[in-house]
């Protein structure tokens, strides 16, 4: 019998030792909330990625792609608000120094801060709970006033007087402002025609405050988002579209129903007509894996009324012109791998022994198929490349050698390769390997001349 995985110290641990996420700089001690992908984390987290692009790009007819830049000048964050207003509410232990977010520690407490409150009234919440709460790191309960901390990374690109101050550019702190501003570019240069979409993957970057949970919430991250631009009278038609469409999406990678919900908005931001997320049941809780809101015109309105340029929609056949309502979907690559990797994470006791196996869907599995020589003679070893030549023109393949085959077996069902390949002795006679299942350890004899269309039926 297997079980999800409910242990975070796991997953982490299996993270590292098989080269899907390591700690960045971590020779010189580490940089907090930001990570590196190994070997394997990289295929996942490029799988992931193209699972993603083939479902919102190339399967539909209405949306299109865009890979906008990271660095844009400063009118265009403060034109979305995010000079102004992005920001998390902190506090400093004073016995410590350590900073802390406030809705952090209040929520540790089971007491929520939505982030549409003002200072003063994070501040009040945070005064009358001060008594059940605790610095994380030395226990004492001695924190300073809470203070509104901007997230925007700054940088000094272009800057050459050494005061970052004067003239600052950021790091972006989300990827879908390079979408509204060029919504007239993908306008004038494609025929597209509302209602259509623009859909984006790339880095974000936020200076937050505290590191939690693992790849959850980092500094560095990438994000996945798509927005959709639509007439205002069908803006709530297509935002439940989406909605259905986006859940829908994480089943199909095989994440369990019963670990995905959805999660309303109860304090909106004054543009916003609805917002949901998509929570996953992550083992520290039920978290926001993607968000779907009905945005209303206000991103195109802010970019309008701050560089000048109309952001409208000229409808010839209805001779209408308007601003477009948009639709968004945003979620994160990390934290979609994170979900992936504890949805697929199990143990299970197989002959006395607990086996550790990650049943991954095949689309993100980083190896799809592992070919194993029975031993390191030479006889078997020129055969099994020949099957490994084979199986790469179409799969991603690992040729491993280490070790009993036994052993060899444990390792591919815990780095979630679907199918091992194994020649024997047996194969120089009949020119067939043996073929195991990773998820029912079910072994069956195929001719090696049979593998490529019976992996086709099986991984496609």
């Amino acid at each position: 019998m297997s079980e999800q995985i409910t242990d975070m110290e796991k997953i982490v641990s299996l993270a590292k030792r098989r080269g899907f996420v390591f700690p960045s700089s971590e020779i010189y001690g580490g940089l907090a909330a930001v990570y590196d992908y190994g070997p394997l984390g990289v295929e996942l987290e490029n799988n992931i990625k193209e699972v993603w692009w083939k479902a919102m790009v190339h399967d539909r007819e209405d949306v299109v792609g865009l890979d906008s830049a990271i660095f844009m000048l400063p009118k265009v964050w403060e034109a979305s608000g995010h000079v102004g207003g992005f920001s998390d509410p902190l506090t400093e232990c004073k016995q410590c120094h350590t900073r802390h977010r406030v809705d952090h520690l209040l929520e540790a407490i089971e007491v929520f801060a939505d982030e549409k409150m003002s200072q003063e009234e994070v501040q009040s919440l945070f005064d009358a709970n001060k008594d059940k709460l605790a610095c994380p790191k030395c226990g004492a309960n001695d924190f300073t006033p809470v203070r509104k901390f901007n997230l925007l990374v700054s940088s000094n690109l272009g800057n050459f007087t050494g005061d970052w101050t004067k003239e600052p550019v950021y790091l972006r702190g989300e990827t879908c402002q390079g979408i509204y501003v060029n919504f007239k570019n993908v306008l004038d240069s494609t025929h597209a025609k509302v209602p259509f979409g623009i859909a984006q993957i790339g880095k974000a970057f936020r200076n937050e405050i505290t590191a939690r949970q693992f790849i959850f919430r980092t500094r560095e991250f990438e994000q996945m988002e798509m927005q959709y631009f639509v007439h205002p009278d069908d803006a709530m038609k297509y935002y439940e579209q989406w909605k259905e469409n986006r859940m829908q999406f994480y089943i199909d990678l095989g994440i369990k129903s019963e670990n995905l919900q959805w999660h309303k908005h109860e304090n909106l931001v004054f543009y916003a007509k609805e917002a949901y997320d998509i929570e996953y049941k992550y083992p520290f809780g039920w978290k926001e894996l993607e968000g779907v809101h009905a945005r209303g015109d206000y991103d195109l309105t802010q970019h309008t009324t701050h560089s000048g340029q109309k952001m409208e929609y000229m409808d010839q056949a209805k001779g209408e012109k308007y601003t477009p309502h948009v639709v968004e979907t945003s979620a994160g690559v990390a934290r979609t791998l994170l979900a992936v990797l504890c949805d697929a994470y199990c143990e299970e006791e197989v002959k006395d022994e607990t086996r550790v196996v990650l049943k991954l869907h095949p689309k993100l599995a980083p190896y799809k198929i592992a070919v194993l020589p029975l031993s390191k003679k030479d006889e078997l070893i020129a055969p099994a490349r020949e099957v490994v030549a084979l199986l790469k023109k179409k799969y991603h393949v690992d040729f491993d050698e280490t070790q009993s085959i036994g052993k060899r077996y444990r390792r591919q069902d815990e780095i979630g390769t679907p199918y091992c390949v194994t020649v024997d002795f047996d194969t120089l006679q009949d020119k067939a390997v043996t073929v195991r299942d990773r998820d029912t350890m079910k072994q069956e004899r195929i001719k090696i001349d049979e593998l490529v269309s019976f992996f086709a039926k099986k991984l496609n």
